[in-house]
């Protein structure tokens, strides 16, 4: 059986790993979709459960569209709920622009933006 968080011949997987640097650490690779969103959800609900913080790397996101910032608010959203400090580091510049477009960027936790050189 495939794991469902594996990339596929389509692209439109996304994984999420727990990264270096402490618990509550995760690393985002692929296309934030809205075939990759749900199956990640489910993923990182179990992931994200008892961590003292959800800090998340997006570096590895390829692509993402209004699913993959929906999702982001929904993380955003329960781990205010458990009362975990949430945090975004190196997002892509398309998805920083759809937050920017959204009008959302006072609202999401845009830390660490993009590294020099993307587009804006």
């Amino acid at each position: 059986m495939k794991n469902r968080n594996e990339p596929s011949a389509g692209g439109d997987a996304a994984r999420i790993e727990p990264a270096a640097g402490g618990q509550g650490r995760f690393r985002i690779e692929g296309e934030l979709n809205f075939a990759s969103v749900p199956p990640l959800h489910e993923r990182a609900v179990s992931l994200f459960a008892g961590c003292p913080q959800i800090a998340l790397d997006l570096s590895g996101v390829t692509r993402a569209n209004s699913a993959g910032l929906a999702l982001l608010l929904e993380w955003q959203g329960r781990a205010r709920r458990a009362g975990q400090p949430f945090s975004l580091r190196n997002l892509p510049a398309g998805l920083i622009n759809l937050a920017r477009i959204s009008e959302l960027e006072e609202v999401l936790p845009l830390d660490g933006p993009a590294p020099a050189g993307s587009a804006h």
